[in-house]
């Protein structure tokens, strides 16, 4: 939790960037699993707990531009609920640390709302991501649920992201301490993956890392040997001499705030040769792209360079060949490169993507189509204050190789015949949280190994004597 003053001037300046009508912040509720009392782990919406500071569910703010009056909704517990839960407080108790006086019914909520409806005036609402807010917007002002998202209010979204894109210093310490904790997932991955060992337990023990902290995971954690498969949550298998073990997973601290780290070990003591040419060319991409990091570059460039990178890697080795610009131009490292180079990170691990990356990645420009750059998050001109991933990757996708193939599909860029030597090598990545500063970028949080000697030399912290 910050200061109240944080939470006020937050406030305020999205009144002001609005302008005109009342905005309308609805928090996230209680989520049932399989029946109403057993519930997931309550997670806040994150523009909620930017602007209102409460980590609880059932709420809702009214912010009214024009008066400038600030009002908490929600109902007090009573009784019985205090046998299941203990003590707790009143609504108003929970509103005056963050700076808020005037507290009210949810009942009283919906009838405001009416007043405001008759009266003609706008009511701004961000586009709901979770189905019982779409039934509280239909119920309470009429909105069909399958047009929520046409009847969100753009100005409000505009106004969000311009505060919510640049990260204040008491923002950045807490994503810091955030990616310390997830340096120390990573390490003890590293240090545990051998043969025998089966992906859940690692996915267990790093999820360990950050409740023995106070966290919880920033979003399902990847724990893999099929590297290939970029979201694969899956941690059936039992990793194998031979094999390759990446790890993509984060911790987030109670106020909210995520790091998303990446990182690929051998399973043996050391990378084969080929792993360690395939390793070597993402850590070169990798390292290439945090060197054109400064404000004022379209990330864009650092994605389309961070690929000339690998495709001039490939044909080093024999796997692409033609010329590196029109490959890239052509989107033929898609099929070892097919996702984006990196996102915004903040509050949500991909920070904002229920507002629309064509808010917050892309400033408005129209995202490209092709594929591969399709997958970019992030593309548009960097700035002081913005909190940003780095992770590319190479991975060999024999379904995807075999559409390729089968269709001719860049065929002048790519070798297929060695390429397909290639299907069951899997995918390696490594990525980084960083800060755009005023004259560069900053590394955040402590070291992660990721070079392949400070890799092998982590992972063999952890193998038997």
């Amino acid at each position: 939790m910050f200061k109240k003053e944080t939470y006020r001037q937050r406030r305020e300046r999205l009144r002001k960037d609005v302008g005109s009508g009342v905005i309308l912040l609805l928090g996230n509720d209680e989520s049932p699993m399989n029946y109403y009392d057993n519930t997931y782990h309550f997670r806040q919406d994150s523009t909620f707990l930017y602007f209102m500071g409460m980590n609880y569910p059932f709420m809702a703010g009214i912010l009214d531009c024009e008066t400038g009056e600030e009002i908490l909704f929600g109902n007090d517990l009573t009784v019985e609920d205090f046998v299941w839960m203990g003590p707790q407080p009143t609504i108003a108790e929970r509103a005056l640390p963050y700076g808020i006086e005037k507290t009210g019914t949810l009942k009283e909520l919906v009838e405001m709302l009416g007043k405001f409806s008759s009266k003609g005036r706008t009511i701004h609402f961000l586009p709901p991501y979770r189905p019982e807010n779409r039934i509280k917007l239909f119920e309470w002002l009429g909105v069909l649920p399958a047009e929520t998202h046409a009847e969100s209010s753009e100005e409000l979204v505009l106004a969000v992201v311009a505060q919510r894109n640049y990260k204040s210093a008491e923002e950045i310490a807490e994503i810091s301490k955030a990616t310390d904790i997830s340096v120390d997932m990573h390490v003890t991955a590293m240090r545990m993956a051998e043969p025998g060992v089966t992906e859940a337990e690692i996915a267990a023990a790093v999820t360990a890392v950050a409740e023995s902290a106070g966290c919880r995971i920033s979003f399902p954690v990847i724990a893999t040997i099929n590297g290939q498969t970029l979201h694969n949550h899956y941690h059936g298998n039992t990793l194998k001499s031979g094999d390759m073990f990446l790890l993509d997973a984060g911790a987030e601290l109670p106020s909210g705030y995520a790091a998303d780290l990446s990182s690929t070990v051998p399973v043996d003591p050391h990378f084969t040769p080929l792993q360690r040419d395939i390793y070597n060319l993402t850590l070169q991409s990798h390292n290439r792209s945090i060197e054109m990091l400064k404000p004022g570059i379209a990330f864009r460039e650092v994605y389309l360079e961070s690929a000339r990178v690998i495709v001039r890697g490939l044909k080093d080795m024999g796997l692409m060949k033609g010329d590196v610009d029109s490959a890239v131009e052509n989107g033929a490292h898609a099929l070892f490169f097919p996702c984006g180079l990196g996102h915004m990170m903040g509050m949500d691990v991909h920070d904002m993507e229920d507002l629309g990356e064509k808010y917050v990645g892309w400033a408005g420009e129209t995202r490209p189509t092709q594929f591969g750059i399709k997958s970019l998050r992030l593309g548009r001109k960097l700035e002081p204050g913005f909190v940003i991933t780095i992770e590319p990757g190479i991975y060999f996708i024999p379904e995807l190789i075999d559409q390729w193939r089968s269709t001719g599909h860049n065929s002048e860029f790519v070798d297929f015949e060695k390429v397909d030597k290639m299907r069951n090598f899997g995918g390696i990545r490594n990525e980084e949280d960083f800060l755009i500063t005023e004259t560069g970028f900053k590394l955040l949080g402590k070291k992660k190994p990721k070079s392949i000697e400070d890799v092998e030399a982590e992972h063999a912290k952890g193998l038997p004597l």
